[in-house]
Parts: structure tokens; C-alpha cells; sequence
């Protein structure tokens, strides 16, 4: 499915490509109040929840999106979606890394195709365009940013971004213009995004089974996404719980030792 305009990475990218709409003086809607376990001090990732979103990413999104700032070894890491080696080694093979020079010095083949090899796990996501011309060219003019931090770019990313996708099938009130070659979408400020409705029912066939609704599968993108933008989440949670439980019981024995070094005073 094509991307004309993503959830919008980078704040400087979405204001650059959403500029004239932002001078149109309309607000965007209150995001949807929507709950995600990893949320709160206690949160954690849904593992299939991860999984599901990133096989979203991989069938929808990665079509126009990048996601360079996530290595193939971190699906298999701690605190990740829970992939055993052997798949993060497959899924990191299906993908094609521009290759070094051959033993003559080529990069490309006979015919000017740029020469490839199959991902391993150190490499990282590879964009789906070879630069941002080839983006812009096969995207009406915009260019599609990396999500690797898209949740953590906006003041309750998650939701927004849920919104987002979510947001997609209403009508626009009476009287608002729906700019040329845009899309109505009650959440992007201005209310006209570039992007066409990225999901729709079965865009995807969850392989547990899971009934893919535009709902459902928005949710879990989103959380993939929120995992992307901070993957060592679980375990700065659980060094901020150990820390606090190490001040507490410290300043339980400063309390019981001045107790005693006063008493003896006396």
C-alpha cells in the first residue's frame, strides 16, 4: 500500500509538508484516550502485540517507511518482540543491504542494478528507496520519514499515532476543503494529510490468527512503534525500581545509624 504522507517522524517534517495547511487556522481533534500496556511505571510490551505490529510494518508500512535506527539483532534481544535468533537471522536474510564492492570494484550489476546480499543481524533496516529523490518521485512529491522514533515525537505519540490510522474514514464537516491530492483526517493539524488510509480490514493475515480490524491493527503498529522508539524501555524501568528500592533501604540505615550515634550522645 502507498504512503503519500507518514505518521510524521520528525516534527520539522511534518511542518514542513503540512505548512500550508497549519495557515488554514484548524485545529486538530483531541486524541483518542487509548490504553497500551506498556504505559506507567509498571508497564510492559505486549510480546504478541509486538510481533503482530511488526509483521503491520513489514507488509504495510515498510513499503514507503523506513526504520533505520532498529537492527535486525534487536528483534531478537531482551525487552524486544520476542523472536528467537534463528528468526531474527531469517527475517534479517529476506531483506536486501546494498553489498560492498565485488573483487572487481563493482558496485552494480550489467545492468545498473545496485548489487545486493541477504541482511544479517548486525545490519539494520534498509530503506525502501534508494535516496530521497526516489522517495519523493515515488510519493507525490513528499517524503516518507523513518518511524524509528515517530511514538516518541509527539506529545502522546502512541495515541496520536493511533488516531492517525485510525481517524481515516470519517467526513469532513460541511464547508471543509479537502485540498487536492490530500485526505481528510480529524487528528492531523489542519485536518488535510498527504498520506491515504495505510489500513484497512485484513491488510494483513495475523499468522496467530488474531482478526487483523483496522483497530486491531492499528494497535499493534503502534506498539511496535512505541518498541522501536525505545526498546530498552522494560529494562530502565527495572533499574529505576531497583535504584529507588536501594535509596529506600539506604536511607533506612542512615535513619536507624543516626538514631544510634545520637542515642550513645546521650
Amino acid at each position: 500500500m502507498r504512503f503519500a504522507l507518514p505518521l510524521g517522524l520528525s516534527v520539522v517534517a511534518l511542518l514542513a509538508v503540512s505548512a500550508p495547511t497549519f495557515a488554514a487556522g484548524t485545529d486538530a481533534r483531541p486524541v483518542k484516550d487509548v490504553a497500551f500496556s506498556f504505559e506507567g511505571p509498571f508497564g510492559t510490551y505486549d510480546r504478541a502485540a509486538l510481533q503482530r505490529g511488526f509483521q503491520v510494518y513489514k507488509e504495510v508500512c515498510s513499503a514507503c517507511h523506513s526504520l533505520n535506527r532498529v537492527s535486525f539483532h534487536a528483534l531478537a534481544d531482551e525487552g524486544g518482540p520476542g523472536f528467537t535468533e534463528a528468526q531474527a537471522k531469517a527475517i534479517a536474510a529476506s531483506y536486501k543491504i546494498p553489498a560492498e564492492p565485488n573483487d572487481q570494484g563493482q558496485t552494480v550489476d550489467e545492468n545498473g542494478e545496485r548489487l545486493t546480499r541477504p541482511g544479517i543481524l548486525a545490519d539494520h533496516f534498509p530503506p525502501p528507496f534508494p535516496n530521497e529523490n526516489a522517495a519523493r518521485a515515488a510519493n507525490g512529491g513528499a517524503l516518507p520519514p523513518d518511524l524509528s522514533l515517530v511514538a516518541k515525537s509527539f506529545h502522546h505519540g502512541p495515541q496520536f499515532i493511533y488516531s492517525i490510522l485510525t481517524g481515516f474514514h470519517e467526513k469532513p464537516p460541511a464547508g471543509f476543503k479537502v485540498q487536492d491530492g490530500k485526505y481528510y483526517n480529524p487528528y492531523f493539524p489542519g485536518g488535510n494529510i498527504s498520506m491515504p488510509p495505510p489500513l484497512s480490514e485484513d491488510s494483513v493475515t495475523y499468522s496467530d490468527g488474531t482478526k487483523a480490524t483496522i483497530e486491531q491493527e492499528a494497535h499493534d503498529v503502534t506498539t511496535f512503534l512505541a518498541w522501536a522508539a525505545e526498546p530498552k524501555m522494560e529494562q530502565r524501568k527495572r533499574m529505576g525500581f531497583g535504584v529507588m528500592a536501594f535509596l529506600i533501604v539506604l536511607s533506612g540505615l542512615l535513619f536507624l545509624s543516626y538514631r544510634k550515634v545520637w542515642a550513645d550522645a546521650h
